[in-house]
């Protein structure tokens, strides 16, 4: 008997010596939990009945950019300069990321949220009663001529924009989109796009200059360069501002992606201005829009699901500086250089092809 009692003696004193031992270290790293150390987590959980480690939260689901999202994209006031600390290699994903958090890259077409007209979308953001069609069989709002003289431009505001290395489906939080180097940057594609004009024996100008040392007044920088082009080729009529995009949240990102003859290629989005009470000095911006939803609808034509909905809306960027001005949004910081550069090479095609059948 004496001997039975002193076991269950033994073997309760020892239960609860090793409960007081799992809180005091519980205790002892709760600060290590909300710092989100994983090593310390799992000592702490292991110390706990069946040491069960928590289950990861859900992955969140992607969202239509909303027009606030958009809105906070162009009235970006930030003066934050374009980093020079990228190795030569620009962003390595699988090279080392020391204390970096990994986040999820989500592909998405993005389409069907808009008007639609035949293979194509349009949302506009405007109160303007927007016939496409109508629009559509308009003439180009200006004369495109049969010459090797320079008529389009490629410029772009925010340079140093750049995109993924990889499609690993992840990015780390140390991952920062914008690089001054040509070799990595939205240049590429404007470069890629004034290629396949060259081809079809088009003039065109693609000017790298950096606007964008600062995020305050790009625009006006950017519109000067146009300007110093515009004295410089005067047959100038097609003037594209080549941007790429960003559609997510701290720690998730989206890239907007279709394919074509079996390649991953970055959607692209078409921006046409609206001026509805005079204020932006645009009068002429329905010819824009009429050169826009022409574009838009060649892409659709050719490459199914090149475009996102083409983006009508309240805002000038320098489209009223002439009569085929447009900015357009190849992809996003989470698609791939190459996706962005595909694109490109598609987007330089139909292009070729809308001056062309208007000449």
């Amino acid at each position: 008997m004496r001997k039975g009692r002193i076991k269950k003696l033994i073997s309760a004193g020892v239960s609860v010596l090793l409960v007081t031992l799992a809180v005091v270290c519980v205790g002892t790293r709760a600060p290590e939990f909300m710092s989100g150390d994983k090593t310390a987590l799992m000592a702490a959980a292991l110390t706990m009945s069946k040491g069960n480690m928590p289950t990861e939260q859900p992955e969140k689901k992607t969202q239509k950019p909303t027009k606030k999202q958009k809105a906070k994209k162009a009235s970006v006031t930030e003066t934050e300069p374009v980093s020079s600390n990228f190795p030569s290699s620009y962003y390595n994903t699988f090279a080392d990321h020391g204390d970096a958090v990994r986040y999820p890259v989500y592909t998405k077409l993005i389409t069907g949220y808009a008007e639609s007209y035949d293979d194509f979308y349009v949302e506009n953001n405007t109160s303007y009663d927007l016939d496409i069609g109508e629009t559509l069989e308009s003439k180009l709002g200006f004369e495109f001529e049969d010459t090797d003289d320079v008529q389009v431009l490629i410029y772009h505001t925010h340079t140093s924009e750049s995109y993924l290395d990889c499609d690993a489906g992840y990015y780390y939080s140390d991952f920062y989109p914008r690089t001054s180097d040509e070799r990595y940057n939205v240049t590429r594609v404007g470069e890629a796009i004034a290629e396949q004009l060259r081809e079809k024996g088009i003039g065109v100008a693609h000017d790298t200059t950096v606007h964008d040392s600062a995020y305050n007044g790009s625009y006006e920088r950017s519109a000067e360069t146009v300007y110093r082009n515009l004295e410089k080729y005067p047959k100038i009529k097609v003037t594209l501002d080549i941007h790429r995009d960003s559609i997510g949240a701290d720690d998730y990102k989206v890239k907007p992606t279709f394919t074509y003859n079996g390649k991953k290629a970055a959607q692209i989005m078409i921006m046409s201005g609206y001026d509805e009470d005079g204020s932006y000095g645009f009068p002429e911006w329905k010819k824009n829009l009429g050169f826009a939803l022409k574009l838009q609808k060649t892409c659709e034509d050719n490459f199914a699901g090149m475009t996102r909905p083409l983006d009508f809306g309240d805002f000038v960027y320098n489209m009223n500086i002439n009569t085929g001005s447009l900015l357009i949004e190849v992809g996003t910081d989470s698609n791939t250089l190459d996706e962005a550069v595909y694109s490109g090479k598609l987007l330089g095609k139909a292009l070729a092809q809308v001056l062309q059948n208007h000449t």
